[in-house]
């Protein structure tokens, strides 16, 4: 875990490095960010990402930049010379580590399948749904890496794990019809396995104890409690008790809202049976 979180710092760093390398150059040729967008192929938010250290520089967007800011191939040697990057963005990181050491996980989510439960065609259909669009080697890897996360709950000794899944992410069509019917029948495979728990939280319900998101909840091998929440920007993750303990709290009382587990397996089987 030592050694990762150093991997992880060097990262960051060589990131922010080539990312301030970017906006001195960009600088210096006069440019705003907006204008170097209109001028390149890249996004505006993907450059102010980069500048803040928050994305990985490409080559192939390095070397575009090095002919457009005239740095003289610059920006492509920096990048070739980064250390070896994680799979993960950096935000997201240290709740990896943490899932895969977890004993115990409870996630909730309502707008798309949990990512240890998703198919590799369903995985691919959400990166390929993100805004601004991402280049199709970043989703490969990242579709590969998702899969890989699965790796846990296939252990000697799974962690036990509770899924809560809005209904309204079963009615979503991601991906098409075939990655739909792919996604639900794997899903309902996985409601089988031992040491999975998989309910939906059904539409139409008049209370709901978890309308400001998705969170995931981890209890790690020292039994250390820790939630963890995604927006549309980044992600969180607290190990503060208190609001761990509110976290649980809303999520004991979407146990008891949600439909139970043989109410959800049933609910799947309708589902495939109508598609």
């Amino acid at each position: 875990m030592d050694q990762r979180k150093k991997k992880r710092k060097k990262n960051s760093s060589a990131m922010k490095l080539v990312g301030s390398q970017l906006a001195l150059f960009r600088h210096a040729a006069g440019y705003t960010q907006e204008e170097l967008s209109e001028i390149s192929t890249a996004e505006y938010d993907t450059i102010c990402s980069i500048e803040q250290g928050r994305r990985a520089l490409k080559s192939d967007l390095a070397r575009e930049f090095d002919v457009l800011l005239d740095t003289k191939g610059a920006l492509e040697c920096a990048v070739e010379n980064m250390p070896e990057m994680d799979r993960y963005p950096i935000w997201a990181e240290e709740f990896i580590d943490r899932e895969e050491e977890a004993i115990s996980i409870c996630s909730w989510q309502n707008q798309v399948l949990p990512g240890l439960l998703q198919t590799e065609t369903y995985a691919r259909a959400t990166f390929e749904s993100r805004v601004p669009v991402l280049d199709e080697e970043w989703i490969e890897e990242q579709v590969v890496a998702r899969v890989e996360r699965q790796d846990i709950l296939r252990r000697k000794v799974p962690p036990t794990s509770s899924f809560i899944i809005s209904e309204a992410v079963l009615r979503d069509r991601l991906g098409g019809d075939e990655v739909w019917r792919d996604a639900v029948r794997h899903l309902r495979r996985c409601a089988d396995l031992p040491g999975i728990t998989v309910q939906v939280m059904p539409l139409g319900r008049h209370t709901h104890a978890a309308l400001d998101g998705p969170f995931v909840l981890l209890e790690t091998p020292d039994h250390d409690h820790m939630g963890y929440m995604e927006t549309q920007r980044g992600s969180q993750l607290v190990s503060d008790p208190d609001e761990v303990s509110i976290l649980q709290q809303k999520y004991a009382m979407l146990r008891t809202q949600a439909l139970n587990p043989e109410e959800t397996k049933s609910l799947l089987d309708r589902l495939l049976g109508e598609s």
